[in-house]
């Protein structure tokens, strides 16, 4: 039986799963499409010491909001170089990141449980407070709590260190963030 020149009425199997890869895909690249470029974030020409202690805050607050994920990045993979030494908490940490990507960063619906739906701070606050529970109950709290100090000390001496005249930080992000645009 041939069914040359007729068109399926249903869509195969595979292609659910083909779809939804290039989905998270896409949504992968647009969470990173606001990370800034690693050469304007270590311009060295932007770099030099804040005046006053309020000049200081209000370039951490410029640079968190305009650096965030570029930040979060570097965190990460502080905690990640962390934990090298601990197996089992890189495993925990592992798939605490695959939990983040399927019920934080990929999905496109609401959340919904027993019929409810679930709000995405919810789910941010529950998943960042599995991840420290779980990352602590492995035994590696001094790993995690040292790279986190270290992880938030390197992003407020660059926050504070670069300077904010060059940002382009439109008003949109900067508001949503809760910063002013303040540029010294």
């Amino acid at each position: 039986m041939t069914t040359y020149g007729t068109i399926p009425t249903s869509t195969p199997p595979g292609i659910t799963n083909l779809e939804y890869i290039s989905r998270a895909k896409e949504r992968l690249k647009s969470g990173f499409g606001t990370r800034r470029g690693w050469k304007e974030m270590f311009n060295l020409h932007s770099i030099g010491f804040p005046r006053t202690f309020s000049d200081a805050i209000g370039r951490v607050r410029t640079n968190l909001a305009y650096f965030r994920v570029n930040y979060a990045v570097v965190v990460l993979l502080i905690l990640f170089l962390g934990l090298l030494w601990h197996p089992i908490s890189l495993i925990v940490f592992v798939v605490m990141m695959a939990a983040w990507l399927f019920l934080y960063f990929l999905r496109d619906e609401p959340m919904v449980v027993f019929g409810r739906t679930i709000d995405d701070r919810v789910v941010l606050i529950l998943l960042s407070i599995l991840t420290i529970v779980f990352l602590l109950l492995t035994h590696a709290t001094a790993n995690v709590l040292i790279a986190l100090l270290i992880g938030a000390v390197i992003v407020l001496i660059h926050g504070a260190s670069r300077k904010t005249d060059d940002l382009s930080t439109d008003e949109e992000s900067a508001l949503f963030s809760g910063v002013a645009s303040s540029s010294s």
